[in-house]
């Protein structure tokens, strides 16, 4: 695995129910081995099959002040009703079994899920800490939702899906190891769309501690002007369908409301416009 990056446990191994030495990969040399490190490198195979966007959303509390509705069994913090409403904007609703949702109703064993994060959930680890320190009862929600896997799983349930999932902490460039993961897993015969999700807070003391560093270290270490999740849903571009190919512009040099998550933004506002169109 590409140095900086973790790769947290989902509901159903540390890969998610499509563990990679079980899944059938369209390129060789991807084919994985028990005790073999996984790489999230893209490669020539990776660029031949450039992902197209089908469905784009982005939420950035610095334009929306409304408060996002909040998730049953999530508490405090912003993180996980910011993922979940971003996520509910790009699919539409989860659907019935009599009315299933047209993204994903097709697709349920076939979807896989990243998401992406530099600070992940600060404010929970950060309340969390607070209370341990403090000498304060300790909510076992807090240690729940402090796994970036947790409102992955809540959303897989919530739309049927029971594909791979992978929460991954990059230290650089998070936007592009996100989607150089989705390009990786689109090489899969088994994996028909990924739903790519950025997501990041608002800085608080700590964190912005966190980026300054990254910055010193020549990475892209600016957090976003306010809390801001984007989401992309993926298929393969040669399929025919009517999307928008995967290549995020670079963005201007002062452009930086969308800190370590501006490739995905970027992506997500040029895909929407024509996608708009053809609804």
């Amino acid at each position: 695995m590409r140095p900086g990056l973790r790769a947290e446990r989902g509901p159903h191994g540390a890969t998610g129910a499509g563990a990679l030495a079980q899944r059938r990969l369209r390129g060789p040399e991807h084919r994985h081995h028990p005790g073999a490190a996984v790489t999230l490198t893209p490669t020539a195979t990776t660029s031949l099959r450039q992902p197209d966007v089908v469905a784009a959303a982005v939420v950035d509390t610095t334009t929306e002040r409304a408060e996002l509705p909040v998730v049953p069994g999530f508490v405090v913090s912003a993180f996980n009703p910011l993922v979940r409403e971003t996520v509910r904007r790009c699919l539409g609703d989860p659907g019935t079994p009599d009315v299933p949702n047209p993204l994903t109703g097709p697709f349920p064993d076939s979807t896989a899920i990243v998401l992406a994060t530099v600070a992940a959930d600060a404010t929970t680890s950060d309340t969390a800490s607070q209370k341990l320190v403090s000498g304060r009862v300790h909510n076992p929600l807090l240690f729940f939702q402090s796994v970036t896997t947790s409102i992955v799983g809540h959303l897989a349930i919530e739309y049927g899906l029971t594909g791979p999932i992978h929460c991954i902490a990059a230290d650089h460039q998070a936007d592009t190891t996100a989607l150089d993961a989705a390009a990786l897993l689109l090489l899969d015969d088994t994996i028909d769309q990924v739903l790519v999700i950025g997501v990041e807070l608002a800085a608080n003391p700590r964190t912005a501690a966190a980026f300054a560093r990254l910055a010193a270290l020549g990475h892209d270490g600016r957090p976003p002007a306010a809390d801001l999740a984007v989401a992309l849903l993926l298929r393969p571009g040669p399929a025919g369908h009517a999307g928008v190919p995967a290549q995020p512009q670079a963005p201007a040099p002062d452009d930086a409301a969308a800190g370590p998550l501006h490739r995905l933004a970027a992506l997500a506002e040029s895909a929407r416009r024509p996608l708009g169109e053809q609804r």
